[in-house]
């Protein structure tokens, strides 16, 4: 954890050493913090949470994830895969256990609105963790919609996801889970922005959920052959909760890398 601590203030000081940096576009700096952007894409998103209600125990929670725009029917989609690795408190009293978490997909319909761009597709959750602890033991299948509209000054939006168990382990808890993610960026100079992207989950079965809010730093590159990368820091709170085991404190560090399709951009 200490590690993980250390690399967020080492990506943080990036930020400050890049303030010199060749401007981008507010166009670049939107479609990079755009998931309906379509362009091949790959993320390393990490939260590191120090505060936990209900233990004195940390955890992390690391996504490798790979988006790509396709069609099907004539239609255009982006399809999105996340693979997570957690560090979470052992339940048994030891102090945590590692391993890669349930993988998720969405498959996201793209759809054409005057001034927003919005998409609405199935959700599937498959039961890959390697520990009990870091999974749900269950198969999963759902909705994803998400509603983007992007300006010069930034970008306002939400990505909301909905997912309910249907086989599995029968000993495992049922899953009926709503997690509603809110985008405000806010453009500045020289490719950076400032962020607040806090996802709201929602427990359905039983009653609990978390609401938290953040803000944060990140900062925009675009290169010659079209790649651009964007670089983030942002810590986020808990404002209300009902239940253990949720964060209450955590910071959301994340390198996103954008490939442009069929040549230079």
């Amino acid at each position: 954890m200490k590690r993980l601590v250390i690399s967020a203030a080492m990506i943080i000081s990036l930020f400050v050493s890049a303030v010199n940096a060749a401007d981008v576009s507010a166009d670049d700096m939107n479609k990079s913090n755009n998931p309906l952007t379509p362009m091949a894409a790959l993320n390393l998103h990490d939260y590191i949470t120090s505060k936990i209600y209900g233990t004195d125990e940390d955890s992390n929670s690391f996504f490798l994830r790979g988006a790509l725009p396709h069609k099907l029917f004539n239609t255009p989609q982006i399809a999105r895969l996340t693979v997570p690795y957690s560090t979470v408190p052992d339940p048994a009293g030891g102090s945590h256990v590692n391993g890669m978490g349930d993988i998720n997909l969405f498959d996201i319909f793209l759809m054409g609105i005057p001034d927003f761009q919005v998409g609405i597709g199935p959700y599937f959750v498959f039961p890959t963790a390697s520990k009990d602890e870091t999974g749900s033991g269950k198969w999963q299948i759902g909705a994803a919609a998400t509603v983007i509209h992007p300006d010069t000054w930034g970008m306002v939006g939400a990505l909301l996801t909905y997912q309910h168990d249907y086989a599995g382990d029968e000993d495992r808890p049922t899953q009926n889970i709503a997690t509603l993610q809110p985008f405000l960026i806010f453009n500045l100079p020289t490719g950076f922005y400032l962020r607040s992207t806090g996802i709201m989950n929602f427990n359905l079965e039983t009653g609990q959920y978390y609401v938290p809010i953040g803000f944060g730093l990140g900062k925009v590159w675009k290169f010659e052959s079209g790649i651009t990368m964007n670089l983030f820091a942002e810590p986020q709170w808990t404002l209300y909760h009902k239940g253990d085991g949720y964060p209450e404190y955590q910071t959301f560090v994340g390198l996103n890398f954008q490939f442009p399709l069929g040549g230079h951009k």
